[in-house]
């Protein structure tokens, strides 16, 4: 049998927008495009409440990428037919032939058609075309039960006009907002499970996200760089290239080693992070800042500590995270192919003259008074003079 030669592209959230309803499926449709360019030539439009794509090739492979972008809520791999009875039905029951062609089967199945009539002038209504296209398909075939409410196969047929649509796969989307009706936000990037996670989870609601990481070189050394640009990469996939700083943070840790209380160590390192990439954040346009802070997960992370952190920047931080608990967070790190990079053993600039006792719940007179004691106008200045900035692109 021909491979696809359509993808019908739902979407959910975008069509409760009015008004504003058209510049949202236009950013989904200009997104999608995007995304599907690298894997050859294509045809993206928006029509009736759906993003159609016409790819020239590889039409599965399409649309298993078209089922990352955010505002996509499922994926149809469809076959185009005239807008008759008879094509239909001929095309249904090709493709129901194939499938059965193609599967081992051993219980009987609960099958149904659904019919979407977005075409009110098609001379059938929809639950009356169910039943004509059931009936011719399901000819010859043993085995098989009408089951409306349960199926275990729903061979799907739009009737648009000119064009119809018959398929049988429905791929999952992740929902939510397409990348760019949102924003921009800086994610806080390290080599941990959760910074990735929040940025994805950043991305769902529309927001486009660079990066910013620190580098405590040489006491952490180059696979901990690597690892974090690699987990950058796999993030940008989600929403094209992104920009990535890398800020040099060995002469502010061994400041704070060398001025400050021990305990305050990671709190007093977070701070300076924060305001780092806050002034970034600044000059690049990015209008918040995005943590993998989780409430309660570890020292620094208790609502004292996180307040204190929070206190240092200058524009709102997202915490996409903040009621997870770790399994969640490894559950959709998992998900979105992060986890095995996350969990590549390379040390954490955090991790860097770790203090035996952090403190729990910090006080900011205390931070204010340790960072009395350093050079802070001079550190910052320094650290932001010889930061690195690349833009990485996931099809690279």
């Amino acid at each position: 049998m021909r491979d696809p030669d359509a993808l019908v592209i739902r979407y959910g959230e975008l069509a409760l927008k009015g008004g504003n309803r058209r510049r949202y499926e236009q950013i989904l449709r200009r997104n999608v495009a995007k995304a599907l360019k690298p894997l050859g030539e294509v045809e993206v439009s928006v029509a009736h409440a759906r993003i159609l794509a016409y790819p020239k090739q590889r039409a599965m492979a399409m649309a298993r990428r078209a089922a990352e972008v955010f505002g996509v809520t499922s994926v149809s791999p469809a076959y185009r037919v005239e807008a008759n009875v008879e094509a239909i039905c001929a095309q249904a029951g090709e493709v129901l032939d194939d499938y059965f062609a193609r599967t081992i089967r051993g219980a009987t199945l609960r099958f149904r058609v659904r019919v979407k009539r977005a075409d009110k002038a098609f001379p059938m209504r929809s639950g009356e075309l169910e039943r004509v296209v059931a009936d011719h398909v399901l000819i010859g075939k043993e085995g098989i039960e009408i089951d409306l409410r349960e199926a275990d196969l729903t061979l799907g047929i739009e009737v648009r006009g000119t064009e119809n649509y018959v398929f049988l796969e429905r791929l999952a989307g992740p929902g939510g907002l397409p990348v760019g009706t949102s924003g921009r936000g800086l994610c806080l990037l390290s080599g941990g499970i959760d910074s990735p996670v929040a940025a994805w989870l950043t991305m769902k609601r529309g927001m486009g996200v660079g990066f910013v990481s620190f580098d405590s070189f040489p006491y952490i050394g180059e696979g901990s760089m690597r690892k974090i640009e690699d987990l950058a990469r796999r993030v940008t996939r989600f929403q094209g290239p992104a920009q990535w700083f890398v800020v040099p943070f060995t002469q502010i840790q061994e400041a704070i080693r060398d001025s400050c209380p021990e305990r305050y160590r990671v709190v007093l390192y977070r701070r300076m992070m924060t305001r780092l990439a806050s002034a970034i954040a600044q000059r690049a346009g990015y209008l918040a800042l995005v943590t993998g802070e989780s409430l309660g997960q570890v020292a620094s992370q208790t609502i004292e500590n996180i307040d204190l952190i929070g206190r240092a920047a200058d524009r709102v931080i997202l915490r996409p995270l903040i009621t997870y608990d770790k399994e969640e967070a490894v559950t959709l790190a998992r998900r979105i192919g992060t986890l095995e990079l996350s969990s590549r053993p390379e040390p954490d600039c955090c991790t860097i003259f770790q203090p035996r006792a952090p403190v729990i719940f910090g006080q900011v007179e205390d931070c204010e008074f340790a960072e009395s004691k350093l050079p802070m106008e001079s550190l910052l200045r320094d650290a932001l003079d010889r930061t690195r900035v690349q833009v990485l692109d996931p099809n690279e």
